[in-house]
């Protein structure tokens, strides 16, 4: 039996659905690897991996067998009890990126409002900040999630038009500016919060040696430094964690997407003893956070990122894909940015919105992401071979040449 029409989907979707996405004009059914197909069987490179959330590549095998068999087992306890897959996952998880503490979440937002909320407690309980008067700094163009808390210290205006009033205790600086960090520094301040590369921003890299400051500043006052690595961890930079790039440890790191694999929502807080101590039973929580299915599809997703030397695969393909991007000679580029597998093109303004590029790629068998108007981001799984990267690259070059506006 034929499959209804492209069509039909999309229009039951603006039907029903609320419209807070505005999707490319394909409609996917099938997954595998660095390949999804749509309903008319037409095969594409995923490039965006599900914002990241596919480092391991579409319906991975492995990950897939340990749900599977999850599933059979048992799936849900809540916290209330124990189960058996939640302290293999604390001690696997811990001595793979050598935390102390794990407070497993179920999404990445609900990770950053975890670390928002215990760092603001250790504030309290342990620095003595005056009840009430915590400040965490954060930067503009952050990208955090959608929740309202999150929200309200945004820089984006479309994300905060209509859903004030927001939480005070937030101050905003440039990111990658030290001075800047140095500056909004105050005795009330708990921590720093902030992505190592601003993915949603448009892959935006800080300068070399910025995070070494960053880390210097907070340890000096005192601070908590939290890495939001929902994006950037797990491999997709080319190290398992970004901050390894200039060899740091944060206080708090926020892991999420890439921690299941694309198969299951789960996000954990990782932090040193101090600030995830102070919380006591009763305080937070969550009903899946922790659930065994949960954790199994974890401890899969993560050794098979290790046992495969996916990592390093990252580091090798993204050199070459940021090389070969760099070496396109178009007047639609305006620069060029990545580290590892996270790479975007930006386009000078008078080559028109990202989006059109977005929909050419389409057409060649490509998927991509615009951003910020102007941006077009790549991030494939990591699994992606020097051949994928080439077959991409030869494509993207074709489009990039054309006039689009």
């Amino acid at each position: 039996m034929s499959s209804p029409p492209v069509d039909d989907f999309i229009a039951r979707e603006a039907r029903f659905g609320a419209r807070n996405y505005e999707p490319l004009g394909v409609v996917l059914s099938r997954g595998e690897g660095v390949f999804v197909w749509d309903t008319q069987g037409n095969r594409y490179l995923d490039c965006l991996s599900a914002y990241s959330a596919l480092n391991q590549g579409h319906c991975h095998p492995k990950i897939l067998a340990a749900m599977v068999e999850q599933a059979g087992r048992l799936t849900l306890t809540s916290r209330a009890f124990h189960n058996d897959q939640l302290a293999p996952f604390y001690e696997e998880i811990a001595e793979l990126t050598g935390s102390h503490k794990v407070l497993p979440m179920n999404s990445g937002a609900e990770a950053v409002e975890s670390a928002i909320k215990s760092v603001r407690k250790w504030g309290y309980e342990v620095k003595g900040v005056p009840d009430g008067q915590a400040e965490i700094i954060v930067c503009a163009n952050n990208f955090h999630g959608r929740t309202l808390g999150v929200v309200g210290f945004s820089t984006d205006a479309a994300t905060r038009e209509h859903f004030g009033p927001f939480a005070p205790g937030f101050r905003i600086i440039p990111f990658g500016d030290l001075a800047a960090l140095e500056a909004a520094i105050t005795p009330n301040t708990v921590a720093f919060l902030v992505e190592p590369i601003q993915g949603e921003a448009g892959v935006i890299i800080p300068p070399a040696g910025y995070f070494t400051g960053v880390r210097e500043l907070c340890t000096a006052h005192e601070v908590m430094l939290i890495l939001d690595e929902i994006q950037t961890g797990l491999g997709r930079t080319g190290k398992l964690l970004a901050e390894q790039h200039e060899g740091i440890e944060a206080d708090v790191t926020l892991l999420g997407k890439a921690l299941s694999g694309g198969f299951y929502p789960v996000s954990a807080v990782l932090s040193n003893n101090e600030v995830l101590g102070t919380l006591k039973p009763g305080q937070h929580g969550s009903t899946f956070g922790g659930n065994p299915l949960a954790c199994a599809v974890a401890r899969a997703a993560l050794r098979v990122l290790v046992e495969e030397g996916m990592i390093e695969n990252a580091a090798v393909q993204g050199e070459r894909f940021l090389q070969g991007l760099g070496s396109i000679r178009a007047n639609t580029v305006r620069e060029v940015r990545g580290r590892g597998l996270m790479l975007a093109v930006e386009l000078n303004p008078e080559a028109g919105r990202a989006r059109r590029y977005c929909e050419a790629l389409q057409l060649e068998g490509i998927l991509a992401k615009d951003t910020h108007e102007h941006t077009i981001r790549f991030a494939p799984p990591l699994v992606i071979t020097s051949d994928q990267v080439d077959w991409a690259l030869e494509r993207i070059a074709a489009i990039l040449t054309q006039d689009l506006t």
